[in-house]
């Protein structure tokens, strides 16, 4: 239960403290007093979305605090949660503390005095509190919504996740195929694909093969120039009268000369003399062959010329570069490959596609199976509440129609209503009282408060459109669900306020120049003028609340 909440400037709210009891709380006020905002302060300490609209003028943080006092069932439920979280707990002690701060640039959550993120907030908070809006009946038209509440009601988690995780694999795996498919070429593009590899397989290019030839083009296209330089050279060099190595042979006598004078000094320069006229004569053959080696027939530079040709087309094609024209080659190889393979490929896919589909009928068919099932003892649960609350002669039936199966199984439901007797049941979107489906939907809540584990239920204003005697046997049915669960109810009507086990109202005044809301707790005096106040007031009013009081 939720034994303590503390609100400091939130909204209207400067600061309130709230002590709840077990049982059927029961909160009143004027309109526009701030009820709603003790609900939100409530849901933002369960991790709701919060901006800095909800901080009160004139200050720079709100802050809630909340000390929920858990049972042994609560406790080990959300054990698994606060361990992951880190967050200290002692199950002989079972209590935690909520506590959430809201700045204009952020906030703070923590739970136990440990700092949390929002989103482990909520998941504890959906462990601890379930909170039911004002005008939520409207939302009883939808089949979906309806649908959502018999299945909570039914506890097929479970079967609704088996459906969704294979929906998601299904998802995922025509995603593939469609990604394939959008990489696939068309026939046409195929035969494209294949004329452009034949074209560059017929050429054969070698990587950097069109600068090798570009070289060997460069010097087969100079090659008279490079013969005639290449002989004058050679001829300076060793073969014309008065080359270099006939100067050196001179100079190499002359040396040795100086080697008989001075043996060791002369000898070594005599050497490198030897080694110069040596290596002259090296260079000369060098050079000699080089313009040797460049000479081409014609037959080789036409061969030469069209190969360099071939590249270049190749290039101008798929380039500019020959290492593009290489990598165009193996795209459109890898390419054909996948389309040559894409027949087994899409067989897998299909085979796949099959069993997915096979067990998602399966998973679906359980559900289906289940919800039937427990359809009847939903719809007899409900019919009761209903009678209880004013419908003495109603009746709700679950109408089902099948689907193709989806995340949420086959079924599309409709839950169909009859007030009166003798009159055909309609489906629920077709209902036009208000009163109507709020009782509807109050006798769908207590059932499923009656179903659920989670230990706190708070209802908004859920017995709007609801009057008179059928008021009196609301607040009848509240009080009794309290017993089972702790109940937080915002209410305008007198029956149910004068059920409570614990009333609480919401006030507002005007401070210091500031327009303040106050919650505070009513003792039965406090509470008999409320509950006068909520019948119009005056002596007869205060009499009939003293007489509502009675009756508890």
């Amino acid at each position: 239960m939720l034994s303590y909440l503390k609100i400091e400037n939130l909204a209207l709210i400067e600061r309130s403290e709230v002590e709840f009891e077990h049982g059927f709380n029961v909160i009143t006020g004027e309109s526009g007093a701030g009820k709603s905002i003790l609900l939100e302060a409530v849901s933002l300490l369960l991790g709701d979305r919060a901006d800095r609209t909800v901080i009160r003028a004139g200050t720079d943080r709100c802050e809630i605090c909340g000390i929920f006092l858990l049972a042994p069932e609560t406790a080990a439920e959300l054990i698994p949660v606060l361990e992951t979280a880190e967050i200290p707990f002692d199950p002989d002690q079972p209590e935690l503390h909520l506590r959430r701060i809201i700045t204009a640039s952020g906030g703070r959550c923590h739970v136990n005095n440990v700092p949390v993120t929002v989103r482990v907030l909520r998941e504890i908070g959906e462990l601890l509190i379930d909170v039911h809006g004002a005008n939520e009946h409207q939302s009883l038209t939808s089949r979906t919504r309806q649908l959502e509440l018999l299945d909570r009601y039914a506890e097929v988690e479970s079967l609704r996740e088996a459906c969704a995780e294979i929906c998601a694999e299904l998802a995922a795996l025509r995603e593939e195929r469609a990604a394939f498919a959008a990489s696939q070429p068309s026939a046409a593009e195929a035969g494209h694909l294949e004329m452009l590899v034949e074209e560059i397989e017929r050429v054969s290019p070698r990587p950097g093969e069109d600068e090798e030839l570009a070289a060997r083009h460069r010097l087969a296209a100079n090659s008279r120039e490079i013969m005639e330089e290449s002989a004058r050279l050679s001829a300076l060099l060793s073969d014309a009268e008065d080359s270099v190595a006939d100067r050196l042979s001179e100079a190499y006598r002359m040396l040795q000369n100086l080697a008989r004078l001075d043996e060791k000094k002369g000898g070594e320069l005599l050497e490198r003399c030897g080694l110069a006229a040596e290596s002259i004569r090296e260079l000369a053959a060098d050079i000699a062959d080089f313009g040797g080696g460049v000479e081409m027939n014609e037959a080789e530079f036409q061969e030469l010329e069209s190969r360099l040709s071939a590249l270049h087309s190749l290039k101008r094609r798929y380039g500019p570069s020959l290492e593009q024209v290489l990598a165009t080659l193996e795209d459109a190889r890898s390419r054909l490959a996948a389309y040559r393979g894409g027949d087994a490929r899409r067989e897998e896919w299909d085979r796949r596609e099959r069993d997915l589909l096979e067990r998602l009928q399966g998973a679906a068919d359980r559900l289906t199976e289940r919800r039937r099932i427990r359809a009847a003892d939903f719809t007899m649960e409900v019919g009761a509440k209903l009678r209880a609350i004013g419908f003495t002669a109603g009746t709700l039936t679950a109408e089902f129609t099948r689907q193709e199966p989806g995340a949420n199984g086959q079924d599309q439901l409709d839950l169909l209503f009859s007030a009166n007797p003798g009159e055909p049941a309609q489906p629920l979107r077709k209902i036009a009282s208000s009163g109507e489906l709020s009782r509807l939907m109050l006798a769908l809540k207590t059932v499923l408060c009656d179903a659920d584990r989670v230990p706190v239920a708070v209802f908004d204003e859920i017995d709007v459109n609801i009057g008179g005697e059928t008021a009196a046997r609301v607040g009848a049915e509240l009080r009794a669900l309290g017993k089972k669960r702790q109940l937080l109810a915002i209410s305008h009507l007198p029956q149910v306020a004068a059920r409570g086990d614990a009333h609480f109202a919401v006030t507002k005044a005007v401070e210091h120049g500031r327009t303040v809301s106050h919650i505070v707790r009513l003792d039965s005096e406090a509470r008999q003028k409320e509950i006068a106040r909520m019948l119009g007031g005056g002596t007869a009013a205060l009499a009939h609340a003293g007489e509502l009081l009675q009756h508890l």
